[in-house]
């Protein structure tokens, strides 16, 4: 299952919808990835794609200093799953990729 390209993603959290992009690429055989949401870009740590479970971790500082972990299920050109963030409450993650007509770019 590829993960490769650009995905739309909105993160149910306590404090409300928020809205993010993320992009995976494969980097020298790796997969890699960075996310964008509320004007930052932070780069995605650990990311693993075991069939069609994709897991990483990322860093953010808006709207708050947080530590995140995602783990979702790919289906196709969807995604559905949690973040979490330390001993908060799981949050509801849902995604579509991104598809060849709308183009463009995460930045």
């Amino acid at each position: 299952m590829s993960v490769e390209g650009i995905w739309d993603l909105s993160i149910s959290t306590p404090i409300g919808r928020i809205k993010a992009v993320t992009e995976f690429r494969r980097k020298e055989g790796v997969l890699v990835g960075t996310a964008h949401a509320a004007g930052e870009e932070v780069p995605l740590n650990d990311v693993v794609l075991d069939v069609d479970r994709l897991t990483w971790r990322q860093a953010t500082t808006k709207p708050m200093r947080l530590n995140l972990a995602f783990a979702v299920t790919i289906d196709g050109d969807t995604l559905t799953g949690t973040s979490k963030a330390g001993r908060l409450p799981a949050s509801k993650v849902t995604g579509e990729r991104r598809g060849l007509r709308q183009g463009g770019t995460a930045h």
